[in-house]
């Protein structure tokens, strides 16, 4: 039955191989199950800890499933970082939206990305959006979330005077995290699977034993929390400018991350063909979007294909077998809420500050001998952090990108899409 489903001959792997892969992805990524709850339920959002825990499991194993099952892609989904953040800090705490809307937005743009994966528009896009633009989108999501793991961290704290100041080094808090970023980085160095799991179960021991930062561990494993926020839509400010471009910057960023998550994978997994088209994408990308709807009804912001997915392609992964262990992994963790929901903020802020690292390296390859691609993708990079807002980074690159362009001499290197996105920017500032 596995052989036919996935067809493993094929792929040259075997059953044994793609459930240790599949755990070794599982490891790479479990700790989307503390770091999303912690900051969707934010003081502020009127989201609670304990449902988005539910939703975020059954958005990655509903969407994992797709992936393995129907698509064949050892691809694992989840809800993605950088967009979880916009949602808490920019959309519900930054401009006001409640936490209903904000899911309004969200399903918004998983049902048109559905759509751009059906039609021939999706391929389009792709290679319309520049790439030194899709670079710095990367970098800029890197440092929003870097920002935001140091305030957590309290690295980071409010200075009337120049905004943001040192906070207090030597309190225990601030250590922690650091021992925390210390030990995702050396075990990530050293070839060990879960290096980020393991860094925030870590300091969360140590806080628990000392008690530092009011830290302690309220329980292991106990009831399945109930999915309170699922099917909670508020689609009043549909029609709204505001709304509309909050929408669209879900549906950016989350069509990025997932167009250059799968086409990582598809080269390592030799899923390119020679004339460098990727073979079967069609339904990894629409399995990918319908995952976003699928979070969005459960209750959380976007659910994405995970780029940590390479961990278990390293260990011999090569069909939605993978995907398919990871999901029912991620299932098993239903059962863990009181242990995840006594895992103190301080202890996931290093996760925050590594990940970003990752969204931070891609900026090499900008075309630095070009002022007119690497000034603009620096520009959005710098605003989302100094913003909050990625949203205000994508639309203030696009427009800085297209006014360079023309203005230098170089109209002809402008496609139609970028000075589309360019104008939906301008009037997104115009109309909110």
């Amino acid at each position: 039955m596995l052989e036919s489903l996935f067809r493993l001959k094929e792929a040259g792997t075997s059953v044994r191989t793609e459930i240790t892969a599949g755990v070794a992805t599982f490891l790479t990524m479990a700790y989307i199950t503390i770091v999303n709850p912690l900051t969707l339920s934010t003081e502020g959002t009127g989201m609670e800890f304990g449902a988005i825990f539910t939703a975020t499991i059954i958005a990655a194993v509903v969407g994992t499933l797709i992936m393995g099952l129907w698509a064949n892609w050892p691809v694992a989904l989840a809800p993605g970082m950088g967009l979880n953040a916009y949602f808490t800090y920019t959309v519900i705490l930054g401009d006001g939206y409640s936490y209903q809307q904000a899911l309004t937005a969200v399903l918004i743009a998983g049902i048109v990305f559905v759509i751009l994966s059906v039609t021939p528009a999706r391929k389009y896009i792709i290679n319309s959006i520049p790439k030194s633009m899709k670079l710095g989108v990367g970098a800029g999501i890197g440092l929003f979330l870097a920002i935001i793991g140091f305030q957590n961290a309290g690295v980071i704290v409010d200075n009337p005077a120049t905004l943001v100041g040192l906070g207090d080094v030597a309190s225990w808090p601030v250590l922690l995290a650091g021992l925390g970023f210390i030990i995702m980085s050396v075990l990530d160095k050293r070839g060990i699977p879960g290096s980020i799991i393991i860094g925030i179960l870590a300091v969360s021991v140590i806080a628990w034993i000392s008690g530092a930062g009011g830290a302690s561990l309220s329980g292991v494993a106990g009831s399945v929390p109930s999915p309170e926020h699922a099917f909670q839509l508020d689609f009043s400010v549909l029609a709204t400018a505001g709304f509309i471009g909050i929408a669209f910057a879900f549906l950016f960023v989350d069509f990025l991350d997932t167009a250059g998550t799968l086409t990582s994978v598809a080269n390592l997994t030799g899923r390119v063909n020679d004339d460098g088209e990727v073979e079967d994408i069609d339904r990894a990308l629409l399995a990918d979007s319908a995952a976003t709807v699928v979070g969005a009804l459960a209750g959380t912001s976007n659910t994405t294909s995970y780029i940590e997915s390479g961990a278990g392609i390293k260990e011999g992964g090569r069909t939605g077998l993978t995907a398919v262990t990871v999901a029912v992994l991620f299932a098993a963790c239903l059962f863990f809420a009181p242990l995840a929901q006594s895992v103190p903020a301080f202890a996931t802020a290093p996760a925050l500050i590594f990940i970003a690292t990752y969204f931070l390296r891609n900026i090499k390859d900008i075309d630095w001998d070009d002022v007119s691609e690497y000034a603009p993708a620096v520009l959005a990079a710098i605003v989302m952090p100094l913003t909050y807002s990625i949203a205000y980074g994508i639309a203030i690159g696009f427009i800085a990108y297209v006014l360079t362009k023309a203005l230098s001499g170089k109209i002809d290197a402008l496609n139609p899409a970028s000075v589309g996105l360019a104008i939906v920017s301008v009037l997104f500032f115009v109309l909110s």
